[in-house]
């Protein structure tokens, strides 16, 4: 199996996931850079980390959703390539169209450090088998642009289609139906502002993000 983690000036995250698919995989991910036109053959996952990719400027992912890399990850998406993107991964998911809605600045305009509860809302996905539909778990949160936002129908489709994957048991930016994550329609494509790569082993203060890595790494290992 071979995984990957993409890096975009500003990004600050991509050690932390670089160890969390480590830990899990017993492999050391490929490092790619946001300025390379390829992505390394034979790629079986992609994680975009979170960070503050060129400053925030423009608007949270945009100017990193038009790195020359980001054209193979979204071909790579649209292939079947499982993509992860957390916090700023989950900007950029958004910016370049691969999922849909937007993140704006949250509705407190401050920065939130902490761990939140999450409730998963679909445990049948690529990233969520290893969960419970209902269950709530504990994830860290760090961010500034972080509420989720779509149209109605947008927001109808996610739901009746079952792509929400988490939702805030206590909403802590102003997302829209307390969403916290959302899948594409194949659901290859996961977009979460949690970061799960920082809850893999008790030192950290819970492991409740090690599930979602057991989870799609230990399909991928069973394809």
């Amino acid at each position: 199996m071979k995984t990957a983690v993409v890096t975009f000036p500003g990004s600050n995250c991509d050690r932390d996931m670089q160890v969390a698919l480590r830990e899990v995989s017993g492999r050391d991910p490929v490092r790619v850079w946001h300025g390379d036109a390829d992505l390394p053959d034979g790629l079986d996952f992609i994680a975009l980390p979170g960070g503050f990719s060129y400053g925030d400027y423009l608007r949270s992912g945009a100017m990193a959703a038009n790195s020359p890399i980001m054209r193979s990850v979204v071909k790579a998406a649209e292939r079947g390539v499982p993509v992860l993107g957390v916090c700023n991964g989950f900007q950029v998911l958004t910016e370049s169209g691969l999922l849909p809605g937007a993140l704006m600045r949250n509705a407190g305009q401050t920065f939130i450090c902490r761990t939140v509860e999450l409730v998963v809302e679909n445990a049948q996905s690529m990233f969520t088998r290893s969960y419970e539909a209902g269950e709530t778990v504990r994830i860290p949160v760090a961010h500034h642009d972080g509420n989720y936002f779509a149209d109605d129908v947008t927001l109808d489709r996610l739901e009746g289609e079952g792509r929400v994957a988490f939702r805030y048991s206590e909403n802590c930016n102003g997302s829209q139906r307390d969403i916290a994550g959302v899948l594409n329609a194949k659901g290859n494509v996961l977009g979460m502002m949690p970061h799960p790569e920082r809850a893999i082993e008790d030192v950290q203060g819970g492991s409740d993000g090690r599930r979602l890595f057991e989870s799609v790494l230990g399909m991928l290992e069973r394809v």
